[in-house]
């Protein structure tokens, strides 16, 4: 085997892109939703075994930490739809120029920000 052979590029090669950020952050979303998924899951099971059982997992909700994890799935919910929506484009063979590439990038963040932040406030204002 040859060992002077050039090796392939790597992470400490290339420099981020907001293409590769988006794609890792597509993909810890995605697990993100399925783990809150399942504490929604949990949730809806309490308040069908009743009251009590209701009242123990509700108050890890409405405690500070549980609302800054839903805070967080809230996010993570906004952007996988954002940056889905934007992979969907590129299924129909849309934006996969380097600029729009690039532009859609920053809207799906922008705009799952924007989302969580209108939702939350609608939450807390009613």
């Amino acid at each position: 085997m040859n060992k002077n052979r050039p090796l392939s590029p790597h992470l400490q090669i290339y420099g981020w892109q907001i293409s590769m950020f988006t794609s890792v952050m597509h993909r810890a979303t995605g697990i993100v939703l399925a783990v809150g998924s399942l504490f929604v899951a949990i949730w809806l099971c309490a308040a069908a075994a009743g009251p009590d059982a209701f009242a123990a997992v509700n108050g890890v909700v409405g405690a500070w930490y549980g609302q800054i994890l839903l805070f967080g799935w809230t996010l993570a919910m906004f952007y996988h739809l954002c940056n889905g929506i934007r992979h969907l484009a590129w299924d129909f063979g849309l934006g996969f120029e380097l600029d729009t590439a690039r532009t859609t990038g920053y809207v799906a963040i922008g705009v799952a920000i924007a989302l969580t932040i209108l939702v939350w406030l609608m939450a807390l204002l009613t």
